[in-house]
């Protein structure tokens, strides 16, 4: 699971998190669930950060869903008070075959969740809220999941096998020549489906991954740095463009966070 969100000032509570992996059927549409719950008072405002995929967040406390979309700026928000609850994140493949739209369309923006999913959402809001616990809450969202994803053709195509391949370490170019295209061809098609350029995805799946390196009790500045930045001050200039933050002020938020324990996916 990527990082989707931080508090916007420093010394709160941490939030606690637990994380949970889709099971082999969904994991074209599905990258992850991801359970989690602030303490202390007052509604925190988040500083939500570049994503390449969409997140459906359910907040049990608020009664509050909302989907956002990729963004490739990070963004500080009053409205996203969550506090306890549960996201998922998706694909796209996994917004297309949930709600009959390609991931474009919610790039760079926010849609209440029962706009999308109608009655649904608020059925699966309420049923996940009385679960009694994250693993039962994550069978679950597999459950509900399972039956609602129209699965369609482009769960495999061209542009989707392209940007599951940018969120590992690669060139455009040479992914073009892996896919036999051009790069012109997978910008127009990430344009049409994604709503991010191939270069932008790729850049936000670096910075997802360094900042994945930092969040270990033992993590170093240099590991992150060595994920595939040129040197420090192109680390540093990436991360303050990425964040609002310098690499050491997000190097604090996110060992401030308590380590995600990770659930075995049920059976």
């Amino acid at each position: 699971m990527h990082l989707h969100s931080l508090p916007a000032q420093a010394g709160l509570p941490p939030c606690e998190s637990v994380t949970g992996a889709a099971p082999p059927r969904l994991r074209p549409y599905v990258i992850g669930y991801a359970g989690f719950r602030t303490t202390g008072d007052g509604v925190p405002r988040r500083r939500v950060l570049p994503l390449n995929a969409a997140t459906v967040i359910i907040d049990f406390a608020g009664r509050r869903t909302v989907v956002t979309g990729p963004r490739s700026v990070p963004e500080i928000s009053a409205q996203a008070d969550w506090r306890h609850g549960v996201t998922v994140g998706l694909s796209p493949a996994g917004v297309s075959a949930l709600f009959g739209m390609p991931m474009r369309e919610l790039a760079h923006t926010s849609a209440p969740l029962d706009a999308l999913l109608g009655p649904r959402a608020a059925e699966l809001s309420d049923r996940l809220a009385a679960a009694p616990g994250w693993r039962a809450r994550f069978a679950l969202l597999d459950e509900q999941l399972t039956s609602s994803l129209d699965p369609g053709a482009d769960r495999d195509d061209l542009v989707t096998r392209a940007w599951w391949r940018l969120q590992r370490p690669t060139t455009i170019a040479g992914l073009a020549r892996t896919l036999g295209v051009s790069t012109r061809y997978l910008e127009l098609g990430f344009r049409e489906r994604i709503g991010l350029p191939p270069k932008t995805v790729a850049r936000i799946a670096r910075f997802q991954r360094a900042v994945h390196t930092l969040i270990s009790p033992s993590a170093r500045l240099e590991a992150a740095v060595a994920c595939g930045y040129a040197d420090q001050p192109h680390f540093n200039r990436e991360f303050r463009a990425m964040t609002g933050l310098t690499p050491t002020q997000l190097f604090a938020f996110v060992q401030d966070r308590r380590a995600p324990a990770r659930l075995p996916f049920p059976p």
